[in-house]
């Protein structure tokens, strides 16, 4: 197996056992240079493992695995000089300081000297902890303490950059901040960023393609949009109105439930109705149907389904072990 011009992450049948479970499963996937890959999927779904695999800190059962063109086994010391990675409940000695921590951290990774008090005080003024670079790490808090992580993932440039869970622990501001680095290290930088992350909401917003997860295997793959897509019957509406509409007007036009069972409702606070028609082409009807009944309408707002909703239902229909969207 060889890697092609703008694939960095390459696998074939990887797979791994710890004993009788099987954490991965014939994980066959490509990641593009300079996107950034989210990989989604509920605890113990083998994330954590899939990434010990790439940066060749376990070793595969069997399948293969290639990163930057290298071996992650084989190669593992050459290769994560050139990856970052940030661990979901990263470890750093409280007895170290903030600055002590990101240079001894640097000199293990062979960071040229005169480069090296140059990018700790640029990544900690970048992280906000400037201030605090003289103080022990023992006494920062949880969200300090992802920030140092993070700068010590980026201290030595690397090209390919595992993040797990990197807002865990952080304030709306961190947050933020953390979407903006990302974003950055994408698009500006080129790097690639293979996000690990249970927050959809994140995914959906950052990653170029996700691949999901689930019990070891991977069950869907290409972009938030395509999948939700695929994932899409039909046409969901709000509708803004003025006044709760007569049921019989709305049972003339849309259908009495939904593919999920879901009724058509009405939002009392929001003044919205929410109904389900099996196809776009019935918009106009229901419309005239309700003017006709005498409601005003002040708007109809198409709901597209999120990459919540492919989640769940991927979850939920998980032990077909589908995969779904891989041309993508």
């Amino acid at each position: 197996m060889s890697t092609t011009g703008d694939t960095v992450i390459q696998t074939h049948q990887l797979t791994r056992h710890f004993d009788q479970v099987v954490a991965v499963e014939d994980l066959t996937l490509d990641v593009h240079a300079g996107e950034v890959f989210g990989f989604l999927g509920h605890n113990g779904a083998g994330k954590t493992t899939t990434v010990r695999l790439l940066n060749g800190v376990l070793v595969a059962t069997s399948g293969e695995a290639q990163v930057l063109g290298l071996d992650p086994l084989a190669d593992g010391p050459d290769l994560r000089r050139q990856t970052g990675v940030l661990t979901e409940t990263p470890s750093l000695d409280d007895r170290l300081t903030a600055i002590e921590t990101l240079t001894v951290y640097g000199a293990l990774y062979d960071v040229p000297r005169q480069d090296l008090e140059r990018r700790v005080h640029d990544l900690l003024a970048h992280f906000e902890l400037g201030d605090r670079a003289g103080d022990l790490v023992g006494g920062f808090s949880k969200g300090m303490r992802q920030r140092l992580a993070l700068a010590r993932t980026l201290l030595h440039d690397p090209t390919v950059i595992f993040l797990d869970e990197p807002t865990a622990g952080l304030d709306p501001v961190g947050r933020r901040t953390v979407h903006d680095l990302i974003a950055d290290l994408s698009r500006r930088d080129g790097r690639t960023v293979f996000l690990c992350t249970h927050d959809l909401a994140e995914a959906q917003k950052l990653c170029d393609r996700v691949g999901v997860m689930e019990h070891g295997r991977l069950v869907a793959l290409g972009t938030p949009e395509a999948l939700a897509h695929e994932l899409q019957r039909g046409v969901r509406l709000e509708i803004e109105l003025d006044a709760e509409p007569d049921p019989k007007v709305l049972a003339s036009v849309a259908p009495a439930t939904t593919p999920d069972g879901a009724a058509p409702a009405w939002d009392e606070v929001a003044r919205v109705a929410r109904v389900w028609l099996p196809t776009r082409a019935a918009i106009p009807g229901l419309v005239e149907a309700l003017v006709s009944a005498g409601s005003h309408i002040y708007g109809v707002t198409r709901q597209e389904p999120s990459l919540e909703d492919v989640y769940f239902a991927l979850h939920d229909d998980g032990e077909t072990g589908r995969v779904t969207g891989g041309g993508i």
